[in-house]
């Protein structure tokens, strides 16, 4: 059974069963939404089109491309300029949560912090050796 939910679209109420994240009368119209946005695309020389130009030609909102690029409707393998924001810098990415640069820097700063717990390990873990002074 479901629950009951806003739209975050219109605004009304309707069952969610976790299948939409938005009411039927919304979903309808982003299926008419998508069917405008695909038939752009699959002309030949539209298959290169940015996010920008898609929005210009079709009125479609970007976020609503991002979330089809995202759940796989509109695949960046055969349409190559569609991606969705990285979650961190805000820059296009096809797979993921994190573009490349992000993640290259976070497994980066990762690999850094292993080091260093290492290294903080490594010096707990010594005895501690006194030594007499011989005079």
């Amino acid at each position: 059974m479901g629950e009951l939910k806003n739209c975050p679209s219109c605004g009304e109420f309707f069952n969610y069963t976790g299948l939409r994240e938005v009411c039927n009368p919304c979903a309808m119209n982003e299926e008419k939404l998508y069917e405008i946005v695909y038939r752009f695309l699959r002309k030949r020389e539209n298959r290169a089109a940015t996010v920008d130009r898609i929005v210009e030609v079709t009125g479609v909102d970007e976020d609503l491309l991002h979330k089809w690029v995202r759940k796989g409707r509109l695949q960046p393998a055969l349409f190559p300029n569609l991606g969705y924001p990285c979650d961190s810098c805000g820059k296009l990415t096809q797979v993921g949560k994190l573009c490349a640069k992000c993640s290259d820097e976070l497994k980066s700063g990762l690999r850094q912090f292993e080091a260093a717990k290492e290294f903080r390990d490594k010096v707990n873990n010594q005895e501690a050796v006194y030594y007499k002074d011989q005079k």
